[in-house]
């Protein structure tokens, strides 16, 4: 089975590492917008546009499947995407709230959502969570945290003001959803903070669980082909991907 992976930039690669784990698939074939980095700020026009176009670039690789791994992607193209594609295209905020419902049976729970300000002002999460009987919801844009992992800063003094910065005001939460694939770089910083006994809900470990309720894998491949792609400096994805995936 052949797969495309999409991300805006190179955070996709926490979802690529998930996938890699679980030994799901062939080949993969990853594509990062990094020329129009970062989405989390852009209009939604904007966002379905390039989602269309990433879309026309995987039409070269005759793909059975397009796992989104951009939340904001996820949260504001995802049926557009599907009406370009010949293959299933399936998003990482559906696979986060399914994680989050199957980790949290009591419907009150407190569950903390964090992502870029383009995520959390669709409202994908909360109302998915919401229409599911889920109603005790803490919710934060934390788009800092996006350069800040960027520059591979996953611990130290400049993280913990951002973590301080966005949560000294917030309850201590049940669950916790990353709602950007950036943010599993630091989730041991963000569960240290709340005293390191939350749930974590990580759209890669979301998406793999996902893909293993809907569809049946008969075979695991060891060694899966992987090809990166980028619209710009593809060589600097290649050097991040060989660094987060130990390649």
């Amino acid at each position: 089975m052949k797969i495309g992976v999409f991300d805006s930039g190179i955070g996709g690669l926490t979802v690529v590492k998930s996938l890699l784990e679980h030994n799901l698939f062939e080949e993969i074939i990853y594509f990062g917008d990094t020329a129009r980095v970062p989405y989390g700020i852009k209009d939604k026009n904007t966002i379905i546009r390039y989602a269309i176009e990433a879309v026309e670039f995987f039409k070269n690789f005759e793909l059975d499947l397009i796992i989104v791994a951009c939340n904001t992607v996820s949260a504001y193209a995802l049926q557009e995407m599907r009406e370009s594609a010949s293959c299933p295209v399936i998003g990482v905020v559906e696979a986060g709230i399914l994680a989050t419902i199957n980790s949290l049976p009591k419907k009150d729970s407190n569950i903390l959502i964090i992502a870029t300000k383009a995520t959390i002002n669709s409202k994908a999460y909360e109302l998915g969570l919401n229409e599911r009987g889920y109603k005790n919801l803490q919710v934060k844009a934390t788009s800092l945290f996006v350069p800040i992992v960027e520059e591979e800063i996953y611990s130290g003094e400049v993280l913990d003001a951002t973590l301080k910065h966005y949560f000294k005001d917030v309850q201590k939460p049940d669950a916790i959803i990353l709602g950007c694939t950036h943010f599993p770089l630091i989730s041991d910083s963000i569960r240290n903070y709340f005293s390191n006994d939350c749930t974590i809900i990580h759209s890669g470990d979301a998406i793999v669980e996902y893909l293993q309720s809907e569809f049946e894998f008969t075979h695991k491949y060891k060694k899966p082909t992987l090809k990166f792609f980028a619209s710009e400096n593809p060589d600097a994805l290649k050097a991040i991907a060989s660094k987060w995936l130990s390649l």
